[in-house]
């Protein structure tokens, strides 16, 4: 028997596993495995808790005898919910998260051993950790990388092992991962919106910028994934005739979530609990097989390391439930991809969310300047934030099935859209008609309802609100990536915006005025950013192009602008990165977008010769007896009018064949000849440019191949068969 029939078989005999949380109300065990503000009322003592609470509050740094009290009562801790081992948890530039583990065990005389754990370790470690990818800050004969504690991020226990989340630094200091950028943005913004905030109300004392992810993700079946080569190396179908139906009805989106993957989340979202992760929302996405969970806004440094650990949770749990998961941006061919839509938004102290209209003159000019000083970021830097989100996987999605298009602008909606539009044409009082919002005093400010927009699924940086929804994230990323950039440009424009502003009051004029002014003048700059419109068209990219936003598609390319003058500007002055580790950044962005066209040009050269090929070749064979025996039956023109159409089909798959492997042959000499290139930025661009073509029209003679050969002689596992669980 065919070992595919085999798999699906096994797959639709799958049932749900059921698993039951120790309690059934939530609210008893959510948190449990996290050292937070509960648990360290109990293992530290108060003045401990206090410097560690103006650590996360305010950045206050940790002395060494507090941390020695830290360590000891995070030991006592641990050790007391069953933990043998710890480990500094950090983001490497691969995208995922990194951990060593050593045991709190320490042998001492006479065969005794002791656990311990003290305050040094626990703020820095050296785990040399040299493979991870650094673009050249490491030499291979100094490869120190350090880890430093994250205090402003709770440890948690998974398993048998305490988890510290770190920052990783090379012996030089320079960041070697995501959360460094990450926390110094986070710091930039601050200091910056909490200048202009102080324009309106004094009281502000700090701004916290937020973050509410949104986590698409495939699941597939494990019997089926693992009779899938490309799958099982790429996260990828590199080969696959589209189904005849997958989502064209829309029948899977909001629908009855499957028993076993209900199952599989209901799992999921209480190991979630338990690590303090606040999911809310689970549902099917459009794509059959595909699904999305969301958490509660968090404050932005925990919710991207919660991120990363729901993507590591849902790894480890697939396999219970018969799954194996899927955060490839484009798994399947001809269905959406799946994207990480980072939800963001600026709060104050004071309980002020930056970016809602409010019910006063006011609140609605905050709103409107803070609206136009993150339009101002996105048109002048819109280069830069597609760099941020751009990716040789993330490629395949970007301007695909509802996906945002690979050009980055701003829907804003008709009513603030509107609102901005009549405050630029206006000089007098206008007159307003008063609807369910507020009208206000304050000459040409328009009024701004409530309910101010709308969505648009093809806006990469939308307006949805009372935040700004950056939708062109992909699945797989580490979205402090994204994050530290925008939170980097915006702070960079607020302090362009502040000093406007006080320029214009140095002149004489009123504070009020000079806000407004500095409004209108920005709005009138950045408005070409602006698009409420059909991403997909070919309009929108002549106008974008048009408008001076960037429109390249090449990924190599698009690195570039993570090397501008602006770039280093703008991300140096922000003391969010360096001159050199953008530098380094890009040169391993250009390292791992090779290494990935690469691996996916060699498997899809070995699957179609080890696969495709010989199977295609053995129906071939089949079809060529057929006609010699029914030559041996028919004579003449009986004959050949009676196996033309066998022999029609034998040619077809003879040119396939032909035509594949010659492409097969040419791409892994193509792959032997980039890997002797010794510029990454060129060999990327000839991956881009050389290698995906090649891809593409291997797998056009493959699929093709697919549609001939008898359907019980396929080897590979097909998307009918991969798309719908059971």
């Amino acid at each position: 028997m065919n070992s595919r029939f085999e798999a699906v078989e096994k797959a639709f005999a799958h049932k749900p596993v059921k698993v039951e949380p120790p309690a059934r109300l939530v609210s008893k065990y959510y948190g449990s495995m996290i050292f937070d503000r509960p648990a360290m009322r109990k293992y530290l003592p108060p003045e401990t808790r206090k410097m560690i609470y103006d650590a996360i509050d305010e950045g206050v740094v940790i002395n060494k005898d507090a941390a020695e009290y830290v360590a000891d009562g995070m030991k006592q801790w641990a050790l007391d919910m069953g933990a043998t081992h710890y480990t500094h948890w950090f983001h490497p530039l691969t995208g995922g998260a990194a951990e060593k583990h050593d045991s709190f065990t320490t042998p001492v005389k006479h065969g005794e051993s002791i656990e311990t754990f003290t305050g040094a370790v626990l703020a820095q470690q050296e785990p040399d950790a040299s493979s991870f990818p650094n673009g050249g800050l490491r030499n291979t004969f100094e490869a120190r990388g350090y880890t430093a504690w994250d205090p402003s991020s709770p440890a948690f226990i998974m398993g048998d092992t305490l988890y510290i989340p770190t920052v990783f630094i090379s012996y030089t200091g320079e960041a070697l991962d995501y959360k460094t950028p990450l926390l110094k943005s986070i710091t930039a913004i601050s200091s910056a919106a909490t200048e202009v905030a102080k324009l309106f109300d004094d009281s502000v004392s700090h701004v916290t910028s937020y973050l509410g992810w949104e986590q698409e993700y495939f699941l597939v079946d494990k019997e089926l994934y693992e009779l899938r080569p490309d799958l099982l190396m790429t996260e990828r179908t590199l080969l696959g005739h589209t189904s005849a139906k997958n989502q064209q009805l829309d029948d899977h989106y909001f629908g009855a979530i499957p028993a076993r993957v209900l199952a599989y989340v209901q799992d999921l979202e209480f190991e979630a609990y338990k690590l303090g992760i606040p999911i809310k929302t689970r549902h099917n996405e459009v794509a059959p097989n595909q699904f999305e969970l969301a958490p509660m806004y968090e404050e932005m440094n925990r919710a991207v390391d919660h991120n990363l650990l729901v993507m590591t949770l849902m790894r480890k749990l697939a396999d219970r439930h018969g799954f194996k998961l899927l955060l490839h941006e484009k798994p399947f061919k001809g269905v959406n991809g799946s994207g990480k839509h980072c939800n963001w938004s600026l709060g104050t102290d004071t309980g002020i969310n930056l970016f809602s209209p409010g019910k006063t003159d006011e609140e609605n000019l905050r709103f409107m300047t803070f609206t136009v000083v993150t339009l101002m970021a996105v048109y002048k830097h819109n280069a830069l934030l597609k760099a941020t989100v751009s990716s040789a996987s993330n490629a395949y999605r970007l301007g695909a099935n509802e996906a945002p298009p690979a050009i980055i602008s701003s829907f804003l909606g008709t009513q603030v859209t509107g609102a901005f539009e009549e405050l630029l044409k206006s000089k007098d009082m206008v007159k307003m008609k008063s609807k369910s919002g507020y009208k206000i005093g304050i000459p040409q400010i328009p009024e701004l309802l409530l309910d101010n927009t709308d969505r648009n699924r093809t806006s990469p940086f939308a307006f949805t609100g009372n935040r700004f929804e950056f939708r062109a994230v992909g699945s797989s990323a580490n979205c402090a990536s994204s994050m530290a950039v925008l939170n980097a440009v915006v702070a960079y424009e607020l302090r362009e915006f502040k000093a406007a502003v006080e320029k214009l009051m140095a002149s004489g004029m009123q504070k009020e005025q000079a806000i407004l002014s500095t409004v209108k003048d920005y709005y009138s700059r950045c408005k070409d950013v602006c698009f409420d419109g059909n991403g997909y068209s070919e309009e929108w990219k002549k106008e974008a192009a048009r408008r001076g936003l960037d429109c390249e598609t090449s990924v190599p390319l698009i690195y570039d602008n993570f090397l501008t003058e602006s770039t280093k500007k703008v991300l140096s002055e922000t003391g969010v990165m360096s001159s050199v580790e953008l530098e380094a950044r890009t040169e391993v962005y250009w390292e791992i977008y090779c290494k990935k066209v690469e691996i996916e040009a060699r498997i899809i050269s070995d699957l179609t010769q080890n696969h495709i090929i010989p199977t295609a070749t053995k129906y071939q064979s089949v079809l060529l007896d057929t006609v010699y025996r029914m030559k041996a039956v028919f004579d003449g023109s009986k004959f050949e009018k009676l196996s033309s159409n066998q022999v029609d089909v034998i040619e077809d798959i003879s040119y396939h064949i032909s035509e594949a492997r010659d492409l097969c042959y040419r791409i892994d000499e193509e792959c032997d000849r980039l890997d002797k290139e010794g510029d990454m930025r060129q060999r990327a661009i000839d991956y881009h440019d050389v290698i995906v073509p090649m891809m593409d029209g291997i797998r056009k003679h493959a699929d093709d191949l697919e549609m001939i050969v008898d359907d019980e002689m396929w080897p590979l596992p097909k998307y009918r068969e991969l798309l719908f669980i059971r």
